[in-house]
């Protein structure tokens, strides 16, 4: 219903910002991510949403990024990870973080957000990988091919994982490709990822 919001902020606290656009203050919950990248109060602000509608209630929530709204959706699809658990997932890491975690197993990382116990940081992790599964992505030496007259590019393994946690935050396989070839694969999986991610950004 509602994909973003740009207004005037004139109110935060913790949990939550209020954006006010045409004389209307919204309510939306945040992550701690998210409050960190808010302006001053009373300056122009856009924040991404998400719409959650409930029996009694309409909760709406609010990124500063788009990469965050989809990571936040991704997560609260998964059985035992409702709203509240996403946000506390997402004041400790980064979408980046999340993706790269999941693509490399590393269950533990989402144990440092409030309410996530081991089993249930396994099964973030079990989920989101079996997303890239379902893709095609495997874990073996896989090719990244490039559209055009590009050519093929030999995936390093920073790229290939990369690729994978690109997969994780919903992106196709070809998408993830396309936009990891276009980078240098000696970097680090993370940037690989961050420029990636800014890179199909700015293109919608």
């Amino acid at each position: 219903m509602f994909y973003s919001l740009t207004g005037k902020l004139v109110h935060m606290e913790p949990g939550m910002v209020a954006v006010e656009c045409g004389g209307v203050a919204f309510h939306c919950s945040t992550s701690m991510q998210t409050q960190r990248n808010m302006p001053r109060i009373g300056e122009t602000v856009t924040v991404y949403t998400h719409l959650n509608v409930r029996e009694d209630a309409l909760d709406l929530f609010g990124f500063a990024t788009k990469n965050e709204m989809h990571c936040f959706k991704l997560l609260t699809g998964i059985s035992g990870v409702g709203p509240k658990v996403a946000l506390a997932i997402l004041s400790e890491m980064t979408p980046e973080a999340v993706a790269m975690c999941a693509a490399s197993g590393d269950s533990k990382s989402f144990t440092r957000a409030n309410g996530v116990g081991p089993k249930l940081a396994q099964r973030i992790v079990l989920e989101l990988k079996d997303k890239v599964k379902k893709m095609g992505v495997s874990g073996g030496e896989m090719p990244l091919a490039v559209g055009g007259d590009a050519g093929v590019v030999s995936a390093s393994k920073n790229a290939e994982q990369a690729v994978q946690a690109l997969c994780v935050l919903g992106y196709s396989q070809s998408e993830a490709a396309q936009a990891v070839a276009k980078l240098d694969s000696s970097l680090s999986t993370e940037e690989l990822i961050r420029q990636a991610l800014r890179g199909m950004a700015s293109r919608f």
